[in-house]
């Protein structure tokens, strides 16, 4: 039988990155919230809470039709959420269903006391603003674009792969995006892999010559382009047929669209862009 431990410890091994999402849980964003999204059920359900702060009745610490009407429905609209935005993670799953699971809570403490739904919203704005949702704050390898200085640099070195993001400061899309962008400025950026945003919502004539629609209901905000030798390569979300085509801006999803993996280790490997600190390593060796 001692054959089948290993193949059993690597069936149930989580990764690196589910660890990091486990230990992400730990964070008092994610701690708080999930109390607050399980806490009519917690009480309800629970002795002595369901005695002392709820109605006495024949449906007393159980849940009655409307209140379980209402959770299934929770149920339905986090699912096709977190579908319609592409969360795969338990992470994303959780932070796509918390504004809703305690919406829902809301409505179920004002339904059995308005007290205790005064009670629970003021628990549940104090969270809002005393724990915000943690974002990516470590370094980033960026370069920031004004107007024509854009096309210049692309086509200064044509070596060099470029990966711009073109967004608009009021778009709550490119604000989503931003960390992430940062991240992966930071974990793949190069001297001859750069990455670099212009701000189309300042600089009209960028937005117009790289095709980019900015108005308020347009689907082009944030637009990821990868650009060599001064040319563009691809770009999310792409056009067919002059459809605007659906993307969903996770770093997963970045990664493998531009196949970054590979693309990072194809110019670290080009001799000709080694940094200067590694040359003289070599030489030294």
């Amino acid at each position: 039988m001692a054959w089948k431990i290993p193949s059993f410890r690597e069936a149930f091994e989580f990764s690196e990155k589910t660890k990091g999402e486990l230990r992400q849980l730990f964070h008092p964003y994610y701690i708080v919230n999930l109390i607050l999204a399980f806490s009519f059920l917690f009480c309800k359900l629970t002795r002595p809470f369901c005695d002392l702060l709820f109605a006495v009745g024949p449906e007393t610490c159980e849940l009655d039709m409307r209140e379980t009407e209402i959770l299934f429905f929770l149920a339905v609209v986090i699912m096709i959420r977190s579908r319609k935005t592409g969360n795969i993670s338990l992470v994303a799953y959780l932070t796509s269903g918390f504004m809703y699971a305690k919406c829902a809570n809301m409505i179920l403490f004002f339904m059995a006391d308005p007290r205790l739904g005064l009670v629970y919203t003021l628990l549940f704005l104090l969270q809002g603003m005393m724990l915000p949702e943690p974002t990516y704050k470590g370094p980033e390898n960026i370069v920031y674009f004004r107007g024509n200085s854009l096309s210049e640099e692309i086509n200064r070195d044509k070596n060099v792969v470029w990966m711009v993001t073109f967004y608009a400061a009021w778009s709550p899309a490119c604000i989503d995006f931003t960390h992430v962008f940062a991240k992966l400025s930071a974990d793949y950026g190069l001297p001859n892999l750069k990455f670099g945003k212009c701000d189309v919502g300042r600089f009209s004539d960028v937005a117009e010559e790289y095709h980019i629609n900015t108005s308020s209901l347009s689907r082009q905000l944030p637009t990821l382009i990868m650009f060599q030798e001064g040319k563009e390569l691809g770009r999310v979300p792409a056009i067919v047929n002059g459809k605007v085509q659906k993307f969903f801006f996770k770093a997963d999803d970045i990664v493998n669209a531009f196949d970054l993996n590979n693309l990072h280790k194809k110019c670290k490997e080009d001799k000709k862009f080694v940094p200067f600190e590694l040359k003289e390593a070599k030489k030294d060796k």
